[in-house]
């Protein structure tokens, strides 16, 4: 890569940024491969590349983006020239150079996937009610260059992993499915340290399993234990999407003009931190150039801080969180999590158990609804038992919980001492960029539990 080719579109930014509230170009090159194996074959084996760029002008309030497919100095100079006509600014040249402002670090290995074959066996081997057993692995590697408006360059490679077991049982025309995940900001070569297929494959296996034999859940309005293996689901979806600038800005979200304020049980505090090694939602610095860091939300009970992009941080006077993230360069950045937790309490699993007279102990997630604006969530539940007097009983299916996140946090009753931390994808606008949410133990009351046993409601 040139280093005059590179100084002359940072100069050009950089000019455009004078004219305007703000400029920066973003290039990425992005190689991936992914298999798919189902039924015992392997049924899809690919790989993709997404090379190109996206010039933006913030002038006035408006956002102005210009994209394009390659990656040369001559197309960074044509986008960013398009962008400044639109903008109502001039003095964009667009040289004829073909130097590439942005090129992978490093070769992407292939996948070894030669285990799919025998975990196949195996599993169907120890269960005859397997129906389907869909293994997924992928990989991809990018690498990202930032111009700034402000001169400041910035450039970075990451590197993300990801295999997902699905089993489908079926007993007596009953279907039941588990499903388990790993997925870290890792090379596939360090991807396995500490942690295998066959494992990851087995605890979706023994949920289905143990689904087939669940009671219908009772329902009612009950105490919630959400355990430490059941994910940040709900503190990434019904509350975490409503502390993003934003959603307070643009939908009135209900932690709009509370800073400084109560706005859950002083239990709670919650944070979101780019910088955790590994984590599937880490990363050095965002898809603006902002360093990442590690943001308190709320501390003891008190909301402190909303999560920013640049945008949102210029239009209400905010400071900058390093939360403007994007999925490619087709996309405009927004306020987005990375890794987003509750920090450990001092209560143990078991005093929990003990407080709670009838209620829903929450082990696994499944999918749900989620109102950003309001925070009120509908979620359903993989694997669930029931609490009958500080005693943990069956296994229960077809349980969901239906809230309100900032309710939620009010009635948090006690929090856990062990924090743990689940990968996911977070869609939003369109857009879908790796995450990690978390929690220790929370205990809940008063959250609205619908089942099929409506007979025996609590």
């Amino acid at each position: 890569m040139s280093s005059s080719a590179v100084n002359d579109i940072g100069e050009i930014v950089s000019r455009l940024s004078r004219g305007a509230d703000y400029a920066d170009l973003y290039a990425q090159s992005v190689a991936g491969h992914s298999i798919m194996f189902e039924d015992g074959r392997m049924d899809t084996i690919s790989s993709a590349r997404g090379d190109g760029l996206g010039a933006r002008i913030i002038k006035g309030g408006n956002t102005i983006y210009s994209r394009s497919t390659g990656t040369t100095a001559s197309d960074a100079a044509k986008a960013l020239s398009t962008a400044a006509s639109a903008a109502g600014l001039s003095g964009v040249t667009s040289p004829e150079d073909a130097t590439p402002l942005i090129e992978l670090e490093s070769r992407l290995p292939a996948l070894d996937a030669g285990f799919f074959h025998d975990l196949d066996k195996k599993l169907r081997g120890e269960c005859r009610y397997v129906r389907q057993l869909s293994l997924r692995y992928s990989t991809s590697l990018k690498s990202v260059s930032i111009f700034r408006g402000d001169g400041e360059g910035k450039k970075d490679t990451r590197a993300y992993t990801r295999f997902a077991a699905q089993v489908v049982l079926e007993r007596d025309g009953k279907l039941e499915t588990g499903y388990e995940t790993r997925a870290l900001m890792s090379e596939a070569g360090d991807f396995w340290s500490g942690a295998e297929p066959e494992t990851i494959a087995r605890e979706a296996l023994d949920r289905a399993i143990l689904m087939l034999d669940a009671a219908p859940c009772p329902a009612g309005t009950m105490m919630v234990l959400m355990d430490g293996s059941a994910g940040g689901t709900m503190i990434h979806e019904a509350c975490g999407h409503s502390l993003e600038a934003d959603i307070i800005q643009k939908d009135f979200s209900a932690f709009r003009d509370k800073i400084g304020e109560l706005v859950a049980n002083p239990l709670v505090t919650m944070i979101d931190d780019a910088t955790l090694p590994s984590m599937y939602g880490s990363y050095a610095f965002d898809d603006e150039g902002t360093p990442a860091e590690r943001t308190v939300l709320i501390e003891n009970g008190v909301l402190k801080s909303y999560m920013t992009d640049r945008l949102s941080a210029m239009i209400g006077g905010l400071r900058l969180t390093g939360n403007g993230r994007r999925e490619s360069y087709n996309n405009l950045p927004l306020p987005r999590m990375s890794n987003t937790f509750v920090m450990p309490g001092a209560s143990k699993r078991g005093e929990m158990i003990d407080m709670t007279p009838h209620g829903l102990l929450v082990k696994k997630m499944g999918g749900g609804e989620v109102n950003p604006t309001s925070g009120d969530f509908v979620f359903y539940v993989s694997e669930g038992y029931i609490i009958e007097n500080g005693k943990v009983g069956a296994a229960v299916r077809g349980a969901t919980l239906t809230g309100s996140g900032p309710e939620a946090l009010k009635n948090i009753m006690a929090v856990g001492d062990s924090l743990e931390l689940l990968p996911g994808v977070c869609g939003k606008s369109g857009q879908g960029v790796p995450v990690t949410d978390g929690q220790p133990s929370i205990l809940i009351d008063n959250i609205i539990v619908g089942g099929t046993d409506t007979g025996d409601a609590i």
